[in-house]
Formats: C-alpha cells, structure tokens, sequence
C-alpha cells in the first residue's frame, strides 16, 4: 500500500471550493470553511491551499496533452476499428498531421495547460495577499512558479505563440507572445526560483513527494535548454547538459533495477521518479491508460472491473525496434490472450501488424502492440489506477546529457550515458552513436510518456532529417515543406474567445 504521505493530495482534489469558500466573510470558523487570513498556517493548510495548481495535473497523463505528444508520432497510433475511435476523424488527423482547427484534442490541449497556468496564479495571488504569511511563503511561490513553468513550457511547446498571464487579474494581457520570448522568460524564472525549492527527495521526506522540487526544475530547465534551438533557433547544448548534469550529481536519485518497476500501481517506492502526478484509486482517479489501450477482452486477463476500450496501439515498425532480448518489449502485450488463470481467451489473439489506419473487419480489433507499461490494476476499470504518472526520471537526465554530449562532438561521453540505460535494458553496449541510435533509445526507453513529438522536432530541427514531418505507415505522407506542422494550430474556439490570438502559419 502507498505511503500515508499521500493521501494528504487527496484532500487537494477539493482544495479549490475549499479556497473559493473561504474568501467569504464569514462569521464564524469551521473546519472546512476557514477565513483566508487564518489560512495557510498549519502544514495540512498549506497542501490544501496548493492543490487547485497541482489537480490541473491530472488530465495531462492520458488525456488530450498526452495525445497531442504521442499519436501524432512513430510510437503511438489511434486507429478507427470499425465503429470505434472515429470520434470525428481527430485521432486520424494526428497520425496524418492534418490538424483541424476546431480538432477536439487541439483545443482540449489548450484549455487543459490554460486551467494549469490560471490555478497556478490563483495559488500565488491568495499567498501573496495574505496578511500573515506562512514563514515559507517565498518557497511555496518558487514551487508553483515552476509549476506554472512547466504548464507553459508545455504550452509554448504545442502552440508556439502563447499569451503569458502571469498574475490572478482580470488586467492581465491575453495578447499572444512570441515563443522566444517565453523561452527567455522561462529560462529567467527557472533560475531565480529553483534555488528556493526544496533540495530532498521523497525517501527522505514524503511529504514532497509529487511537488515539485530542486531537481524537478534542473530537469524542466534542461528540457528548455535541449529544445532551446526549436524555440530561438539558436542551440544551448553546454547549459542543457550542465541543468540534468546537476540532477546527476545530487545523488538523490537511482536507476530503479527493474525497469518496469517505475510504472507499476505501487510506483510510489521508485529511487528514479524524480517529478510523478499521483494517482490513488478509488481517491485520486483519472489514470486511464490501462481503459485506452487494453483490447475488450483484456479485462479477464487483469481482473478489470469493466471491458478496456480497445483503442491506442504501438506502430508495427515502433514495436519492431524492440529486441527479444530488451527487458522494455516487456511493456508490450502481444499474441495469444489469457485470463487471470491462465485459460486462452477464445479469438483474442492481439497481432503486431498495423496496416491501415481504418477498418471495419472484426480481426482489426486486435491489431497493434498494447502497452502494458503503466501495470493493468486488478480490481479497477473507467476510473483508472493507481500507478502514479511519471513526468521526469533519472533516465532522463542522463538520455538529456548524453544528447548534448553527442550535439557537441563528445561521442565517448554520450556513450557512457547512453550505455547507462542499455545496461540496464539488458541490451548490448553501443560502441558508436548517431542521432539516429540515440532517437531510437530514447523512443524504447520513454516510448509513452509523453515526450516523443518533442523529441522528433528536436532531432529534425538539429539534423534536418524528417523524423516528424516524415511519411509513415499506415497512410501518412510526407508534411509540408513549410515544416508548419512543428505547431499546433491556434484552437479555433480560443481565437473565437480571444480575438488577440493569431493563428498560426499554414492553416
């Protein structure tokens, strides 16, 4: 069972009325309802009082953000299988890069990271207006700082041109900024903040365990500094390498020996999740991998309470990249299916190919890879698990090294790093490195956490190679010239509510 430490975030998940109410003139305290200059004062306050910045989390694990960065790339595919997962064509649009303005997800997207930003400057704004403060308060604004960071990185990242709010206020511009612009901003707030965070992991204190952190925001910062050549065009290899380096160096965190163990429904003891969104089944709810991607029958294999929704699948030439001897094939489910007592489950037989993107024949129900890497949870179904979700690890850090190593002509030392994670992959040493090896790394090593469009861009902008603009099968051509595809457009809805906005170049 997870530690008691967490459930202190399940009380978050109502922090936001909780807050709303206690503005309020009120005449008399209560316990949930408590004035707000009496707030913030005990410890179990203060993790309330941060919660609405956090809860926005959540939908970010499997929802329309997640999509956005793994069905539009090699790793990922949502096929139409029949009736099933057409929803308007939206999932077919980003395997195909033909993105639609008012597409579901676009605009989800933006309304999720939005939410994020906006309860993150609620959260600031209350601390900042209380009259006694707590004796942390510059801390507690350094962490949803670089939360808010991390929301706009994510942002910036999608769309390109973003507006920057920055305060709770009704006066704040709404126009948009340009993309080299927030990246400079990131990159100031990131280093004036970070050395307010708090410097422990969750071993040695658990009640910091899925806040964030000292070494959650060196690894956000070496993310901007990786990606610094997509976002200003000119690259920051020495600064990305130095930020993850440093995370490295701390020696608060490990490679978990069991690689699979970083996702499992009690990933709470992992020595390598650095930055995770907790889940808690039945209390904290929304991780929902195992419902999207699990075939209909998969539900007699796990001992699922409900039927999964047969949807998201691996790329026959992704599932392919995996070698019989890599311990991370394991997050694969494929061949013949089984109950919990091990009898086949009659016609369930889950195949590696993906050859369309649509069919309506009862054999396409059980075509491509399902990911088994986040553990199926016996005894749980639509509300989802409790594996928490994992944002940034210490593989990370060393795959961010390696990469800037490699950008700057040190090969020997990017294979050392790059070697780190094969070991423990138990695949062979590599004894030479390409972009090409290390894409591919990284793509067996985070296949499913979120950071392959990034990572596509990123190596196509530094080589010009088309990693992401590329043809693909099943059914995707070769993008544009223009590379406008590297963007998001502008959701449509949004410009519809804030005329300033402007769409973005090539739709």
């Amino acid at each position: 069972m997870k530690n008691n430490k967490i459930l202190q975030l399940v009380a978050l998940m109502a922090a936001g009325s909780l807050i709303m109410q206690s503005c309020k003139k009120l005449d008399k305290q209560t316990y949930t309802v408590i004035p707000i200059d009496n707030f913030y004062q005990t410890p179990a306050q203060i993790a309330a009082g941060l919660a609405p910045a956090y809860t926005a989390l959540t939908p970010l694990q499997t929802e329309n953000v997640f999509q956005l960065n793994e069905a539009s790339t090699d790793e990922m595919i949502i096929p139409t299988r029949g009736n099933d997962w057409y929803d308007g064509g939206v999932h077919t649009q980003l395997w195909t890069h033909n993105f639609a303005v008012d597409n579901a997800n676009v605009n989800g997207g933006w309304a999720d990271l939005s939410a994020g930003i906006t309860k993150c400057n609620f959260v600031i704004s209350i601390i900042n207006g209380l009259a006694a403060k707590p004796a942390n308060a510059p801390a507690l604004i350094a962490e949803i700082s670089v939360l808010r960071d991390y929301y706009l990185f994510l942002m910036t990242d999608l769309y390109g041109n973003i507006p920057l709010v920055t305060s709770y206020s009704t006066s704040a511009s709404l126009a948009p900024v340009k993309r080299a612009d927030i990246y400079a901003y990131l990159e100031n707030d990131l280093l004036k903040n970070i050395p307010l965070l708090s410097g422990d992991n969750a071993t040695k204190n658990p009640g910091i365990y899925g806040h964030v952190n000292k070494w959650t925001g060196y690894m956000l910062l070496s993310k901007l500094y990786l990606n610094a050549q997509v976002y200003t065009g000119t690259p920051q290899w020495a600064k990305a390498q130095t930020a993850a380096q440093t995370v490295i160096d701390s020696n608060k965190y490990s490679l978990q020996p069991n690689f699979l163990d970083n996702f499992t429904y009690t990933n709470r003891g992992s020595v390598e999740n650095i930055f995770c969104i907790p889940f808690n089944y039945p209390l904290i709810k929304g991780n929902v991998i195992q419902m999207y991607t699990l075939n209909y029958n998969n539900n007699q294999t796990f001992n699922l309470t409900s039927q999964p929704y047969n949807g998201f699948c691996a790329p026959t030439a992704f599932y392919r990249t995996f070698t019989a001897a890599d311990v991370r094939k394991k997050m694969w489910l494929t061949g013949q299916q089984f109950t919990a007592a091990g009898a086949p489950i009659n016609g369930t037989v889950i195949s590696i190919y993906v050859n369309e993107l649509s069919n309506p024949a009862d054999s396409f129900k059980y075509a491509g890879a399902r990911s088994v890497k986040y553990q199926p949870q016996p005894g749980t179904g639509s509300d989802g698990t409790s594996n928490d979700g994992v944002r940034f690890r210490l593989a990370d850090a060393y795959m961010m090294v390696a990469e800037a190593q490699l950008n700057q002509g040190n090969v020997a030392g990017a294979l050392i790093n790059v070697n780190k994670i094969r070991q423990r992959a138990g695949v062979p040493n590599l004894t030479s490195l390409t972009a090409d090896d290390l894409l591919a790394e990284r793509g067996r090593e985070f296949a499913w956490e979120g950071w392959r469009r990034n990572d596509l861009i990123r190596f196509e902008v530094a080589t010009g190679k088309k990693y992401f603009t590329g043809a693909r099968v099943p059914g995707k051509v070769q993008d544009a010239a223009d590379n406008h595809t590297f963007l998001y457009p502008i959701p449509q809805p949004q410009i519809n509510t804030n005329p300033l906005l402007k769409q973005n170049p090539g739709y």
